[in-house]
């Protein structure tokens, strides 16, 4: 199948809090690997991307290659950022001059990998063919010695005594070559990927992380996007990611400020960006589906535009995310993956773009020891979240008029309690079955 032809991914006209693909409004909701699926050559990344496609999910989070992990880092079993000896690509050619860490050749940072890019295209082109939409992630913070060692940036790693410099400091501005190296290679990645429709760019993972980042470095990565894509026939999406808070006088070309472990609050303080607000990266803290559940109810629930979870049960050995002895930090499974599609079905109900988050449409109810969100089209469409032990009656705020409503359960998209009612405005209670952790409320005008 042909790359689509269609416009890439951009900002929706009529409601920039949300995206439009293919001429559809779209939210992007995944359970994804943890981004080694190019730069490890032993990873099955179409059978990966089948499962995703199986759950209806259009979002994946894709490392570039210019950082890379070791076996054993944050104990990950199967890491894919990890590649094994000899099953590593990266943007960079390889050469014949021993010495990179691992035991090959070193890199030669002046001269790229047609084979990379080969595999970094066909990646590209089978997730456009599935709908699916793929985040490049350029760079990433240096967690630790052992990770800048690894590096093809760091000066030992290749031929041109490029990245004379601490792991704190890769992307401090602190060596022109370097940094010279690295808007070579966003350039170059930029070129070979403008064709699709499906991709969007972040700059640098957690760059918040570790300290050293230069204030200027970020912008300078997002300059090169925008100036190698002026003369290019598409332009594509730029995404930062963000340190928890309200993001600060953010660069105009950046669309996307996405969040790790992110809070619904996220979304509330800065809406008025009037930019997609996404949680591209879960949390660690957990291992059971129902934190990662209820993570992305939140999230979506109170506008935000991408939900991205980090599932741990894809590994190199394990494409099809079966793998659920692992022993990595943070969740992940089949049946998480179930109850994530169950969101997506659910949202994509509505239509999104003309809702806005407005909780204060639940005038009583909403539990103490709990939370509620609510998306609101007043008088047409109202999409409601709570987080407690039910049941519950919650009263809403509703015009006039007739309206069907039913419960919803989140594990598995059960419906209950159907009912269609005529309103005369004001408060309406609603009560809910019986529920455990969380139910979600579907109301709808009736034409």
């Amino acid at each position: 199948m042909a790359v689509s032809t269609a416009a890439p991914l951009r900002l929706h006209p009529d409601n920039p809090h949300y995206f439009e693909f293919r001429g559809r409004p779209a939210i992007l909701i995944t359970s994804g690997e943890h981004y080694g699926a190019v730069m490890n050559l032993d990873f099955d990344f179409r059978a990966y991307l089948d499962e995703l496609a199986r759950h209806g999910f259009n979002h994946t989070r894709l490392f570039s290659g210019t950082y890379r992990e070791v076996p054993g880092s944050f104990n990950i079993i199967g890491n894919t950022l990890a590649p094994a000896p000899g099953k590593y690509v990266c943007p960079w050619a390889g050469t014949d001059q021993p010495g990179f860490f691992d035991g090959g050749g070193k890199f030669d940072l002046t001269k790229w990998d047609a084979n990379y890019f080969a595999r970094l295209k066909e990646f590209a082109r089978e997730a456009a063919q599935r709908g699916i939409v793929v985040e490049i992630n350029l760079f990433c913070t240096m967690y630790g010695d052992e990770l800048w060692k690894a590096s093809p940036m760091n000066a030992a790693n290749n031929v041109n005594n490029v990245g004379n410099v601490d792991r704190g400091e890769v992307y401090a501005l602190k060596e022109k070559a370097l940094a010279d190296a690295q808007l070579a290679v966003t350039r170059k990645i930029a070129q070979e990927l403008n064709k699709f429709d499906n991709i969007y760019y972040e700059v640098c993972n957690e760059p918040y992380e570790r300290g050293g980042l230069h204030p200027d470095w970020q912008n300078r990565i997002v300059v090169a996007i925008v100036e190698t894509e002026a003369s290019l026939p598409n332009h594509h999406l730029i995404s930062i990611n963000e340190p928890h808070g309200r993001v600060p006088k953010p660069h105009p070309a950046v669309s996307i400020h996405n969040f790790h472990a992110a809070k619904p609050e996220f979304v509330t303080t800065n809406y008025q960006l009037n930019k997609v607000i996404g949680d591209n990266e879960t949390g660690g803290s957990a291992r059971d589906d129902a934190t990662y559940r209820k993570e992305g109810w939140q999230f979506i629930l109170a506008g935000g535009a991408i939900f991205s979870h980090l599932d741990f049960s894809f590994a190199t050995t394990h494409p099809r995310g079966t793998f659920l002895d692992h022993k990595a930090p943070g969740g992940g499974s089949p049946s998480l993956r179930e109850q994530l599609a169950v969101l997506k079905r659910f949202i994509e109900g509505f239509h999104f773009v003309r809702m806005r988050p407005d909780p204060s449409v639940i005038k009583a109810g909403a539990p103490a020891k709990g939370r509620a969100f609510a998306l609101v089209e007043p008088g047409v469409a109202y999409a409601i979240y709570v987080t407690a032990r039910g049941p519950v009656e919650l009263s809403v705020e509703l015009p006039k008029g007739t309206y069907r409503m039913e419960w919803l359960r989140p594990t598995d998209g059960t419906a209950q309690d159907p009912e269609t009612f005529q309103h005369e405005g004001g408060l309406k209670k609603l009560q809910s079955p019986e529920f455990s952790e969380d139910i979600a409320l579907s109301i709808k005008a009736v034409r």
